[in-house]
């Protein structure tokens, strides 16, 4: 007996009708994207390592799917490094590629390739999926689409209110309310240099980027195993539990930072980005969030991450400025800053609160019954004069019991059927049912047009 097929863990399969609601998610976003005169681009889905490693941090790396060198790819190799049992070495080896982690990297990549055919600044989106070899769980895909916009070749702080207002467009259409929350890598780094460990700042950022996850005390704990000082961790105690509206968090924050350049100039970034936004009309709040850290190494300003109010799952956008990214590649001095909308998790946030359109999922409107050729040939003209007429409709394939046919369009959910028979053909009409109500009516096809469009 054959194995019954499976699918890796972290990775799903989508039916028709998921890939409606899924549509729906990605054509929204799209339309906000290009109201904002952004662009579609493309890239690869393996990547060299050579471009992704390091990008991410040391966890970051741990979690890229590698791909094996083709062919031999043990040629390269000697038994005393098989039997070392270092995966990472090994891996830089036989493996020369990788599934790519993000489309932050990727796009910096094609920014300095390309760099003589872009107009800057340059306002790209791209929606496209992603790998992480994560440990699966709720909203946590080892699978996973992304929604990016990024514009590089600008430091102007509208960009960043321009993408806040994006966000909060797309979360209107979708009906989803969401909390947007906001800080600065500055501000973390003048925090680190203020309690006296400005050179641990990655360590801090990354364990305080999982506060939500792992509590305050499993923050303390992993400082302490990263060699964070028991003082500095104390005073940075009050700065994590700072409690108040935006303006209050921040002249608290500005006297603490106030021998810090760096961590002024953040707090004066913020301060600017959350003036720009009171004039905007945002439908959602935007709270400035001092333990928000987006645990990615290449952010170097603003940072945005955004959470749903009705539903308990992760942060469902994030982003921020990167201003040293394209210098990894050799193309120093231009500055980014981007967002990404985690599609799939937006998609498990819609099921659950059940915001779909109405009109979401449908696919064939009408359905034209097979009776034999005779009447298949009449009705092929017919379906194409509703295609023209923008109605989504098929003709049964086969000359089949009327009672299959019937079962056919109740399963797909299709509203109408249409059936011509020799007195419908005579007198130049269809039969139309409604399978909602059983009604039946001899109609035209332009009278059946009418009514499918207005239903």
């Amino acid at each position: 007996m054959a194995q019954k097929p499976s699918i890796p863990k972290g990775t799903r399969d989508f039916s028709p009708e998921e890939m409606e609601r899924r549509n729906y998610i990605f054509d929204t976003i799209r339309e906000v994207y290009a109201l904002y005169g952004f662009q579609q681009i493309e890239t690869p889905a393996m990547e060299t390592l050579q471009t992704l490693m390091g990008k991410y941090g040391e966890e970051g790396d741990k979690l890229l799917f590698k791909i094996l060198n083709s062919g031999d790819f043990t040629s390269k190799v000697d038994d005393e490094q098989l039997l070392a049992r270092q995966p990472l070495k090994l891996a830089a080896c036989i493996c020369e590629k990788g599934l790519r982690y993000d489309l932050t990297v990727p796009f910096a990549r094609y920014v300095v390739m390309h760099r003589e055919q872009l107009q800057l600044p340059f306002k790209r989106y791209q929606i496209q999926p992603v790998w992480r070899a994560d440990r699966p769980q709720k909203g946590r895909y080892r699978e996973f689409y992304q929604c990016d916009a990024d514009i590089v070749g600008s430091d102007s702080l509208l960009n960043e209110v321009e993408l806040m207002q994006i966000v909060d467009q797309v979360f209107t259409k979708l009906g989803i309310r969401v909390l947007i929350k906001i800080n600065n890598r500055k501000i973390l780094s003048g925090i680190a240099e203020v309690i006296g460990e400005a050179d641990k700042i990655v360590d801090i950022t990354v364990a305080i980027d999982k506060l939500d996850k792992i509590g305050i005390e499993g923050v303390n704990a992993e400082l302490v195993a990263d060699g964070i000082s028991e003082e500095a961790i104390a005073k940075l105690q009050p700065i994590i539990a700072l409690k108040g509206d935006n303006l209050h968090k921040l002249e608290v924050i500005s006297d603490v930072l106030k021998d810090s350049d760096i961590g002024l100039k953040g707090v004066k970034e913020v301060m600017t980005i959350l003036n720009m936004i009171g004039h905007c009309g945002l439908h959602n709040e935007v709270e400035l969030d001092l333990t928000l850290a987006r645990g990615l190494n290449y952010y170097t300003g603003a940072i945005f991450e955004v959470k749903a109010l009705d539903v308990q799952i992760g942060s469902i956008t994030g982003g921020g400025r990167y201003d040293n990214l394209t210098g990894i590649f050799g193309l120093p001095g231009i500055s980014g800053v981007g967002i990404s909308f985690g599609a799939d998790r937006i998609y498990d946030v819609l099921n659950t609160l059940d915001l779909y359109p109405k009109n979401s999922g449908k696919t064939t409107q009408v359905l034209f019954i097979n009776f034999g050729d005779d009447e298949t040939a009449y009705c092929m003209p017919m379906a194409a004069q509703c295609r023209t007429a923008g109605i989504k409709c098929e003709i049964y394939p086969d000359k089949a019991k009327m009672k299959k046919q019937m079962a056919y369009a109740n399963a797909k959910n299709i509203p109408f059927v249409a059936m011509a028979g020799e007195n419908e053909i005579k007198e130049n009409k269809l039969t139309l049912k409604n399978m909602s109500t059983g009604e039946q009516q001899l109609v035209s096809i332009s009278q059946m047009i009418d009514l499918v469009k207005d239903m």
